[in-house]
């Protein structure tokens, strides 16, 4: 198993309700400010630093930078964390609409050079029109997924240390290429659960990556991609997208989860969800899902939605909206049934993430076998 860390790149707190810039979702520039303890940490470089340093030193092997409007840029802010980090590699999140795949395999073999080897791409083809269209975007979904399955191609193509042609629907490429090929070439991360998404990720990607979801349905998933990579004469891995609240107790972890959501109310959470009803993106509308009792009930334990799995996370949240709660051997034991369905990568992420790094490398970690403990 390998275990990565998150960079919050728009804004970090000690609950989901932290004022920030798109809380909403995107086109939403309101504030959901809570006028208790918590207080909005600006992702500055010194702050950055700091949760990246910390993701090092407790041994993740990776830390994912996300992409969006409300989001510092992941390029320019993983280059300036690389050189304040030895070991640690970065999981750069970039859209295939934004940027070309010629100039993208530029960047990477850059990158990969300057910090020894340290890059890891996050290909994400986007499903929220509003994002889309700031960047001159207006293509529809299943055009998105034809484009980002040619953009691989060209992308691959560009650093085989051949001049590459290249003639599809959306680019007409000759002669793609980097005067000197990354060396390794970093690997592909993917995800997405609509059927359009299935066939690029199987042909193309080196890391499935899946929200999540109770193990039924993420096993279901996997199973599909599996089928459709076998066909293709691939194998895939398998990473999940995780926050977690880990205690000493499960008690404890209880608490500071309900803590997350301290000044929450329904009018809060209805503008959200009405704001992350418009996306085009299925993985939302699966996460969406997982907390509709909920939203009906108003009752906060019918966010546990499976053993030690709560979904209270998306109440607020666009994007992965479940967390592993519990105490750090209820966690380390849910890590290993999801490990046991084939999941390979675990992204975990926790609010605020500077402290929750050292929460879940001292104490889930080391019961797996991971972690700082492993590198002694």
């Amino acid at each position: 198993m390998r275990f990565h860390w998150f960079l919050p790149t728009a804004s970090d707190g000690r609950t989901l309700t932290t004022g920030i810039r798109g809380t909403h979702g995107p086109g939403h520039d309101q504030d959901l400010t809570d006028t208790g303890s918590d207080r909005h940490r600006a992702p500055d470089l010194r702050y950055m630093t700091q949760i990246a340093q910390a993701a090092e030193h407790m041994g993740f092997e990776a830390i994912l930078t996300p992409v969006g409007t409300f989001c510092e840029d992941a390029w320019l802010s993983c280059a300036a964390l690389a050189q304040d980090t030895e070991r640690l590699k970065f999981l750069v999140a970039l859209r295939p609409d934004a940027i070309s795949p010629t100039l993208a395999a530029q960047m990477a073999a850059t990158f990969q050079r300057h910090s020894r080897g340290r890059l890891l791409l996050n290909v994400v083809t986007g499903g929220e029109a509003a994002e889309q269209a700031r960047f001159g975007d207006h293509l529809d979904k299943a055009q998105r997924y034809t484009r980002t399955a040619e953009w691989l191609t060209v992308l691959r193509g560009a650093w085989s240390g051949k001049p590459f042609d290249f003639t599809g629907s959306h680019y007409n490429v000759r002669g793609a290429t980097v005067f000197a090929p990354p060396d390794p070439q970093p690997l592909l991360y993917f995800g997405g659960s609509s059927p359009e998404a299935g066939p690029v990720a199987a042909r193309h990607a080196d890391t499935y990556l899946t929200w999540g979801e109770p193990p039924g349905q993420v096993s279901a998933k996997l199973e599909r991609i599996r089928a459709l990579a076998a066909a293709q004469g691939r194998t895939v891995r398998f990473g999940i997208r995780f926050h977690v609240v880990a205690r000493d107790t499960s008690a404890q972890a209880w608490a500071a989860a309900e803590h997350l959501v301290t000044g929450i109310d329904r009018h809060h959470v209805e503008r959200v969800q009405a704001t992350l009803a418009a996306s085009q993106s299925t993985g939302q509308a699966r996460m969406s899902r997982l907390h509709a009792t909920y939203r009906d009930s108003g009752r906060i334990t019918d966010l546990e939605i499976y053993p030690n799995l709560w979904a209270g996370v998306g109440l607020l949240r666009g994007g992965a909206g479940t967390a592993l709660v519990g105490s750090h051997r209820e966690v380390a034991n849910r890590i290993t049934e999801y490990a046991a369905l084939g999941i390979d990568e675990f992204i975990l992420s926790g609010f605020p993430h500077l402290e929750e790094a050292y929460q879940v490398g001292e104490g889930v970690l080391p019961l797996l076998g991971a972690g700082a403990a492993a590198c002694r």
